[in-house]
C-alpha cells in the first residue's frame, strides 16, 4: 500500500509539474519581443499604433528619461485607451544614464526599434546588432559620410550574426506611389523609362513637410534637438531617404543597385528655413533656444538647413529628389508629395496640391502621337491593375490625360503605413532573411544622401 501511495503521489506531482510548465508567460510564447530605445521621434510610437499577433504585449523601453520619453508613453497610452481597436501594450520602462548598457546587458527582446536622435542612431544600431538583437530603424540610419561607413559595418555585423537590419520605408505603402510603380511596369502603358537629362530628369520626386502639424489628432511637440542638423541631420539626408528609396524601388523593382557602379552623383544643394522664437516655442514648448542651436541663430531667428535637392544618375537614368520644410501648412493642407516618372509612352504624375484637396492623385498623360489608340491600350491594360487592386478605375480628363480613381479604402494614411512596414519586417524575421536586393539598395540609398550632403557643403567653400 505504501508503494502504491508513493506511486500515485509521484504521478500527481508529475501531472501538476507538466501543467505548470505548459503555462508560459506572454513573453515566453511570443515569437517577437520589442525593445524601444531612446524614443525621441513620434515614429517610435507609430510602430505600436497597431497590434501584431506574434508580438508580445510587453515592450521594454530604455531611455534617459525626460520629455521625449513622456511624449512617447502618452502616445502609447492613447492607442491603448482609444475607443476603436484599442491596443494592449505593456510598457516596461528603464530610465537612467546607463540605459544603453542596461539594454545590451539584459537583452529582454529580440527586435530593437529606434526612432529619435539621428546623431546617435548609427552607434545605437551597431551596438545592438553586436549584442545579437535585430533592428527596425526609422530613417535616416546615417546622416553623414562617417555614419555611412559605420552603417556598412552594421550590415556586415548583421550578416555575420544572422540578424536583420531594416529601415522603415513607409512611402512604399502609399497607394498612388504603389500604382505609379504598377503602371510603369506595363510596357503598353508606360513604354520604356526615359533617361532624361540634368535639366529634364527622367524621374523627379519632391516632398514638402511642415515643422508644426498634428499626429494622431494632436498637435505635434517636437524635441528641441530636432532643429539641430548635427542631431537630426539636414533635410537632404533625412526626408530624401524616402525619395531615393522610391526611385530605386519603382524604376528598378527587385533589382540590386551597386552604389559603386550604378550611381553617379551630379549636383546637390541645401538651404535653410527661418523660424522665429515664437514659432520655436509653439512647436517645442521651450521659451528660449538651447545653446546647441546658437550656431544657427541670427538675431531672434533660427535658420534650419532643412531643405535640399540632389541630382544624380542611376543606371543611366537622370533623377532629381528634393525636400522643402515650411513652418506649417495652409488651411486644409498637410505634407505633400509630387512625383513624375517619364516613359516613352506616358508620364505618370502624382500631385497633392490644393486642386487635389491635398490628397495624392495619380495622373497618366500620354506622350504618343495618337492618344485615341493609346487609350485603347490603356483600358485593355487596366485589368492587370484591378486584379491586384479591385475598384481602381480611370477618368478621362483630356484627350491625352487620365486620372486614376482610387477608392477611399486604399487611402489609409501615413500613420497606418508604419504598421504595414512592421508587418513586412515580421514576415522577413520569420523567414530569417530579407529579399536579396534590400541590403545593397539600402547601402546605395544612404550613399546617395550622405555624399550629396558633402557636395552641397563643398559648394559653400
Amino acid at each position: 500500500m505504501k508503494n502504491l501511495f508513493l506511486l500515485i503521489t509521484s504521478l500527481f506531482m508529475l501531472t501538476v509539474s507538466c501543467t505548470m510548465n505548459t503555462k508560459k508567460t506572454s513573453d515566453e510564447t511570443s515569437e517577437v519581443k520589442l525593445i524601444t530605445l531612446d524614443p525621441g521621434h513620434f515614429h517610435a510610437a507609430l510602430v505600436q499604433k497597431t497590434s501584431y499577433p506574434d508580438v508580445s504585449k510587453d515592450v521594454y523601453v530604455y531611455a534617459p528619461g525626460g520629455a521625449d520619453l513622456d511624449e512617447h508613453l502618452k502616445r502609447i497610452e492613447g492607442y491603448n485607451t482609444r475607443a476603436e481597436n484599442p491596443t494592449d501594450w505593456n510598457e516596461i520602462i528603464y530610465t537612467g544614464p546607463d540605459f544603453l548598457d542596461k539594454m545590451l546587458q539584459e537583452k529582454k527582446g529580440n527586435v530593437m526599434v529606434t526612432a529619435g536622435n539621428n546623431g546617435k542612431k548609427t552607434d545605437y544600431i551597431k551596438s545592438t546588432l553586436s549584442a545579437g538583437i535585430n533592428v527596425l530603424a526609422d530613417k535616416p540610419m546615417a546622416i553623414n559620410v562617417s555614419d555611412f561607413e559605420k552603417l556598412k559595418e552594421c550590415f556586415q555585423i548583421a550578416e555575420q550574426k544572422n540578424m536583420l537590419l531594416y529601415d522603415i520605408m513607409t512611402e512604399r505603402f502609399e497607394i498612388t506611389t504603389m500604382l505609379q510603380k504598377e503602371f510603369s511596369m506595363i510596357p503598353a502603358v508606360y513604354g520604356e523609362q526615359q533617361k532624361g537629362s540634368v535639366d529634364d530628369p527622367g524621374i523627379v520626386k519632391e516632398s514638402v513637410h511642415h515643422f508644426f502639424k498634428t499626429v494622431s489628432g494632436n498637435p505635434l511637440i517636437r524635441p528641441s534637438w530636432f532643429f539641430d542638423v548635427n542631431q537630426q541631420g539636414e533635410g537632404i539626408v533625412d526626408v530624401t531617404t524616402h525619395l531615393v528609396d522610391l526611385v530605386q524601388w519603382e524604376c528598378f523593382p527587385g533589382q540590386i543597385i551597386n552604389y559603386q557602379t550604378d550611381i553617379e552623383l551630379l549636383d546637390a544643394n541645401h538651404w535653410s528655413t527661418a523660424m522665429s522664437s515664437a514659432q520655436f516655442k509653439e512647436v517645442t514648448g521651450f521659451d528660449s533656444y538651447p545653446d546647441f542651436l546658437r550656431k544657427d541663430i541670427s538675431g531672434d531667428t533660427l535658420y534650419v538647413y532643412a531643405n535640399g535637392d540632389i541630382y544624380y544618375k542611376i543606371r543611366g537614368v537622370h533623377a532629381k529628389v528634393s525636400v522643402i520644410w515650411n513652418y506649417t501648412f495652409p488651411e486644409g493642407g498637410g505634407d505633400t508629395h509630387y512625383s513624375i516618372m517619364k516613359g516613352t509612352n506616358a508620364n505618370l504624375v502624382i500631385e497633392q496640391g490644393k486642386e487635389q484637396n491635398y490628397r495624392p492623385v495619380l495622373y497618366i498623360k500620354t506622350v504618343v502621337a495618337d492618344p485615341d489608340s493609346y487609350e485603347n491600350e490603356l483600358q485593355n491594360s487596366l485589368k492587370i491593375i484591378t486584379d491586384k487592386y479591385p475598384g481602381i478605375s480611370l477618368k478621362k480628363l483630356e484627350r491625352d490625360k487620365w486620372e486614376v480613381v482610387v477608392p477611399d479604402k486604399y487611402h489609409n494614411g501615413h500613420e497606418a503605413h508604419f504598421g504595414q512596414v512592421t508587418e513586412n519586417f515580421l514576415k522577413y524575421l520569420k523567414e530569417g532573411t530579407l529579399p536579396e536586393w534590400e541590403v545593397p539598395n539600402m547601402i546605395a540609398k544612404y550613399y546617395v544622401t550622405t555624399h550629396a550632403l558633402e557636395i552641397a557643403k563643398q559648394k559653400e567653400k
